[in-house]
């Protein structure tokens, strides 16, 4: 049966996945600097580990920031580009089943897309997300790997760098119990380890992501918020997430394969 790709080409990683038949088949990530090389590395890489052949493909459905540096067809296959937000919005809806959702898309950067059924609409965004991670853990720890952030941070204490609720109120405040953060680095310890530092960098960036998410979904009026992105796959965005779903009444939501739900929405689009 005919295949349609799609590909993501991101500010550092590019995303490749094969739909047919309405699956999600071969889902890979390939990394290069530039984007045209990445994307055409992605389908090849592709091809080559599915043993299939151009004639195989029927389109080619491409989307991202990097998608802006690629013109014409992909070695003559029918290619065209699809909105990025547009593919956010539905890549994110199909991966989760949620008809009605707010779609965090967490990269480099963070965007807010609102999904009703085939509509999307871009809600906003943030510059706060990988980039933000690496680059304050390159100038803070001299460490700029995701696995290598993820291991020290596993290991950190976040009491000798936050500040919480129960540090400041003998009561609990509102919704806010005693462990919910009042200020992030608000009590950074002179003893705080580089563990501690990698864990309160990353609580930083996914409190607030999460703290927009959750703004813009009252905002749409939606209980449901999609995350998606490489960012949504660490272990602590599910921990900081999942606090979250107490704190704000939200239905938080990471599906399986959120890293590759933009450039799954760039297949729909086909």
């Amino acid at each position: 049966m005919p295949l349609t790709i799609g590909i993501d080409i991101g500010g550092s990683t590019t995303k490749i996945v094969g739909l047919q038949d309405g699956q999600m088949i071969s889902p890979i990530r390939v990394r290069a600097d530039d984007p045209v090389t990445s994307a055409y590395g992605a389908f090849g890489k592709f091809l080559d580990e599915n043993k299939l052949d151009i004639e195989h493909i029927c389109q080619v459905m491409f989307t991202g920031v990097g998608s802006s540096f690629l013109q014409g067809d992909i070695y003559g296959i029918p290619s065209r580009k699809v909105d990025e937000f547009q593919a956010i919005g539905q890549g994110g809806r199909f991966i989760s089943g949620c008809d009605r959702a707010v779609v965090v898309s967490m990269g480099t950067g963070t965007a807010f897309v609102e999904v009703q059924g085939n509509a999307s609409r871009h809600l906003g965004g943030t510059g706060v997300g990988g980039g933000t991670l690496l680059g304050l853990c390159d100038k803070m720890l001299g460490v700029r790997s995701i696995p290598h952030i993820v291991e020290m941070a596993e290991r950190g204490d976040l009491a000798r760098v936050d500040l919480t609720i129960g540090d400041i109120s003998s009561t609990n405040l509102s919704n806010m119990n005693a462990e919910t953060t009042a200020s992030n680095f608000g009590k950074l310890s002179d003893v705080a380890s580089q563990e501690d530092l990698a864990l309160g960098v990353c609580n930083l960036v996914f409190q607030t992501v999460g703290t927009q998410a959750v703004f813009a979904a009252r905002g749409s009026g939606m209980e449901d918020i999609v995350m998606t992105g490489n960012l949504a796959r660490l272990p602590m965005a599910r921990k900081v997430f999942s606090d979250f779903e107490n704190l704000y009444q939200m239905h938080f939501i990471i599906p399986e394969y959120a890293d590759f739900a933009t450039a799954l929405g760039a297949a729909l689009a086909g």
